[in-house]
């Protein structure tokens, strides 16, 4: 299969608002290539805006200058996909300049189609709307097999390019070996929003489980004997960085385990550091021992996925729930409620907002645990309206804060097209360190030319907003705008694709 198949495919999935459209033009794709389950991985892992490689060392500056587009299309994607494998192994001295050679050569054999594609798959802005719920069902009907079964699959395997590899190659039978596995991370299960506590009891039946929000970054803890291996929510694995997790879940009276749970930078009072604080643990250039010295991490735990040969992803919410008290002491336990008591939920919101946390999070008792998905059985419940959206572009500021990117436009995720919905501006909240960061980040991810009042960014910036409702404005195209938004923190650990959708701000107009 020729890289033009797959340009070409792109350009008309992400031409088209139709759902059932960009399924059959990926399906029909996907069919072409069946006959080679090492094709069918990388075309899933491409269109879902993916590289197999992950991180390459190629960014925006690598591909400012690239040579004149071929005439005639000649790559295929399996060299492609190869020559992506050499760029990521080119390590040690002269390896910018190696790279960039490797690159040079490839965009040199790639026509101005091809270009196109490459430019946007490598700098992660590839939005053809191929979302892991489209490329799913595409998979599923390009293999023809049920829907239900690539999606369980793609949430116990955590890698959809090789369900698709397996599900077009073997049918319905090759996805049974995709189960939860210790060691293999999975897609962390994700919560919709309710306005308060009575909202949620409403939505979950009358009674509910309500847990403490923290503030912190979200884990996942594998444990295999002595080995432990601990994923973040977007799957990466940050083992090394967190030595007090794996302390503490070796701790545990298990030999296996998969656990969901929270890392937190706490003060001596217990009251949660900013945000902050616990992310620059994560950054893959910081002295672990000199930050944990400064700074230890605390693990909460709050939910469990296996123990000790027992998958428990589909047992209700009740039983998982026995099953952490039984082995995680109090003190690596997130605060509970059980209660169909609404006075009694707000007393519990209230007192975990007192002790510095974000809100609460309300659970039904009989859901399980939808692995990869934002099921309704999970609501967050915060004292304040917030989002993540994605900073579209950023404008220069004026009087003390000239010389700064200030005023952001904030945009929310459009699943019908893929692309992004601007729902107003702010400058709001921000700090003069916040200031600073973002002037360096904004100028690394701007599009276009930076001497002009507004610059064009490239969608990768997730931030958490603030704001006091939605009204209807004329001014942005979805005929939507914040009132009062103030930003509340940058998203370092959510990417674009996590951001909330227009349908949650409708939504929240509505209300």
């Amino acid at each position: 299969m020729l890289l033009i198949d797959v340009a070409t495919t792109s350009a008309e999935v992400g031409g088209s608002a139709s759902r059932r459209a960009k399924i059959a033009r990926i399906a029909d794709l996907l069919g072409r290539a069946k006959a080679d389950p090492a094709l069918v991985a990388i075309v899933v892992a491409w269109l879902s805006g993916e590289l197999r490689q992950r991180q390459i060392g190629v960014g925006w500056a690598t591909l400012r200058s690239v040579p004149p587009a071929a005439a005639q299309p000649s790559l295929t994607v399996i060299e492609v996909d190869a020559t992506f494998s050499a760029i990521g192994a080119v390590t040690g001295k002269g390896s910018q300049a190696r790279r960039a050679e490797l690159v040079a050569g490839l965009f040199a054999s790639a026509t101005e189609t091809e270009q196109m594609f490459l430019r946007r798959l490598l700098t992660g802005e590839l939005r053809q709307g191929a979302l892991a719920g489209i490329m799913a069902d595409a998979v599923a009907a390009a293999a023809q097999i049920p829907a239900t079964a690539v999606r369980r699959a793609a949430m116990l395997g955590g890698d959809l390019p090789a369900v698709a590899a397996a599900g077009l190659t073997g049918g319905t039978a090759t996805l049974d070996a995709f189960t939860l596995r210790v060691g293999r991370p999975v897609g962390p299960m994700l919560a919709q929003t309710a306005t308060g506590v009575t909202e949620a009891l409403e939505k979950l039946g009358g009674t509910a489980v309500f847990e403490a929000k923290l503030d912190g970054a979200r884990v996942q803890v594998h444990r295999a004997g002595d080995q432990v291996t601990v994923y973040t929510r977007s799957l990466d694995d940050v083992t090394s960085r967190l030595p007090e997790v794996v302390e503490a879940t070796l701790a545990l009276p298990v030999s296996e385990l998969i656990a969901d749970g929270e890392a937190i930078a706490l003060r001596p009072d217990n009251r949660p550091q900013p945000f902050q604080v616990t992310g620059s643990r994560f950054g893959r250039s910081v002295d672990v021992a000199a930050a944990r010295a400064a700074q230890p991490l605390s693990v909460f735990f709050f939910d469990i996925l296996h123990c000790d040969g027992v998958d428990l992803l589909d047992a209700p919410t009740t039983e998982r729930v026995a099953v952490l008290d039984e082995i995680a002491p109090t003190r690596h336990r997130v605060d509970r409620l059980v209660t169909s008591d609404a006075s009694a939920a707000d007393r519990f919101l209230a007192a975990t907002l007192a002790a510095g946390h974000e809100g609460v999070m309300a659970k039904s008792l009989t859901a399980p645990y939808e692995a990869g998905r934002r099921g309704a059985g999970w609501l967050k419940v915060k004292p304040v309206h917030t989002l993540d959206l994605v900073v579209l572009a950023v404008e220069w500021g004026s009087g003390r804060r000239r010389g700064k990117l200030s005023n952001i436009h904030l945009g929310a995720r459009d699943p019908a097209t893929g692309g992004y919905v601007m729902l107003g501006k702010t400058f709001k909240g921000m700090t003069d360190a916040m200031l600073e960061w973002q002037t360096a980040r904004f100028l690394e991810l701007a599009t276009g030319p930076t001497d002009g009042y507004v610059v064009p960014l490239r969608p990768e910036q997730v931030v958490e907003v603030g704001f006091d409702g939605v009204q209807t404005s004329s001014r942005y195209p979805g005929g939507l705008a914040l009132r009062f938004a103030r930003v509340l923190r940058y998203r370092d650990d959510k990417g674009p694709a996590e951001a909330d959708t227009i349908d949650t701000v409708r939504a929240l107009q509505r209300d």
